[in-house]
């Protein structure tokens, strides 16, 4: 066991004083018990002992040279993200989604392993932190070029699925083409001007599920004219018993007003976690609120979140918040150590079981 005590605000509180075991998962005690997990050490080897997520979220590396391990150019990062990447395509649920952080370069650079493992590109939030990130000290002459004021977070699911029939996509296309009706005819299905032929029921990257109104305007035409031998359409025997297959599609609820622009300052409050000689104690701190609202757009109460690459635990923080149930690993023992302490310090006073 290590001979390292937690200590809150420079004192050791024996209330609340636990020694951590390095590689070994922490629950920690009180109102965090069963809802936030913290393991100092690598989250490659505990993956397979964590339940699965629905939300996996990913701020490791930047290809910036900001850590030991971080490569110094993103064309490293495709390497370096790929064991954690198969990790998550093993573990992952059919519903599971991964919001992705790192710098526009780093993002693109990593893409193509992300599909390649199977994830699917939903979109891509930008953090525009403005102009007091620039902070006036961009030499725009030296540099030739627009000072960056922004991170990218970008959205993955994995491609729904019906058990019995494959992705959802195809299931769709092939259940019209069942019916032996043009596919034009399915517009007039819809009540669309070209909607069902234009992303409903095309093979390519636009493609979106018909709202409920439509599809089911869609299923009742398609049982309606379709061909006599080849009906029902449109009908699974799973969806009569949801309980045991179906459709298994990623969460998502946008909040209204909000966009793939999150405009936040960046963090100077009290919320920066800093060293005693108040250098900040890690340099790319997320604020809560943003990973709120990622965290809430696409879980339920009660699910579980990962963040591998832990930090100060800014996202189990954020999911614990939401009354959701986070699993962390975090390799520095010093930021182990404050994000620990910072999670002890911050859930127990704004905890709740929020939507």
């Amino acid at each position: 066991m290590s001979d390292e005590a937690l200590t809150l605000d420079g004192q050791i509180a024996s209330a609340q004083q636990e020694l951590f075991v390095p590689g070994a998962p922490n629950p920690l005690p009180g109102p965090l018990e069963g809802l936030v997990h913290l393991v100092h050490g690598d989250s490659l080897s505990h993956y397979a002992t964590w339940p699965s997520p629905t939300l996996i979220v990913s701020d490791g590396a930047y290809g910036i040279g900001g850590f030991i391990g971080d490569p110094r150019s993103p064309s490293g990062l495709a390497e370096w993200y790929e064991p954690h990447v198969a990790a998550w395509s093993c573990n992952a649920l059919p519903s599971t989604s991964v919001w992705f952080w790192n710098t526009e370069i780093g993002w693109a650079s990593t893409h193509p392993l992300l599909e390649a493992y199977g994830w699917e590109y939903i979109q891509c939030c930008v953090w525009d932190k403005g102009m007091a990130h620039a902070a006036g000290n961009v030499n725009t002459v030296t540099l030739r070029r627009f000072p960056t004021v922004t991170e990218l977070c970008a959205l993955y699911v994995r491609p729904p699925q019906f058990e019995e029939a494959g992705d959802t996509q195809t299931w769709l296309r092939n259940e019209w083409m069942r019916t032996g009706l043009p596919f034009a005819e399915a517009n007039i299905a819809c009540g669309v001007k070209d909607a069902a032929t234009r992303k409903y029921l095309c093979t390519d990257h636009v493609w979106y599920f018909p709202p409920p109104a439509q599809f089911s305007r869609l299923v009742e035409y398609a049982n309606l004219y379709g061909a006599h031998d080849g009906r029902p359409y449109f009908v699974l025997p799973a969806w009569a018993n949801k309980r045991k297959r179906g459709c298994k599609r990623a969460k998502f609820t946008c909040p209204y007003g909000k966009t793939n622009v999150w405009q936040r300052p960046p963090l100077s409050s009290s919320e920066r976690v800093r060293n005693p000689d108040g250098a900040t104690t890690h340099p790319n701190q997320k604020p809560l609120d943003l990973l709120d609202q990622a965290i809430r757009a696409t879980t339920g109460p009660g699910d579980v979140v990962w963040e591998p690459f832990g930090g100060l635990f800014s996202a189990s923080i954020a999911a614990a918040l939401a009354g959701r149930q986070a699993y962390a690993a975090e390799t520095n023992p010093a930021h182990y150590r404050a994000g620990v302490a910072r999670a002890l310090r911050t859930v127990p006073v704004a905890q709740d079981s929020g939507a």
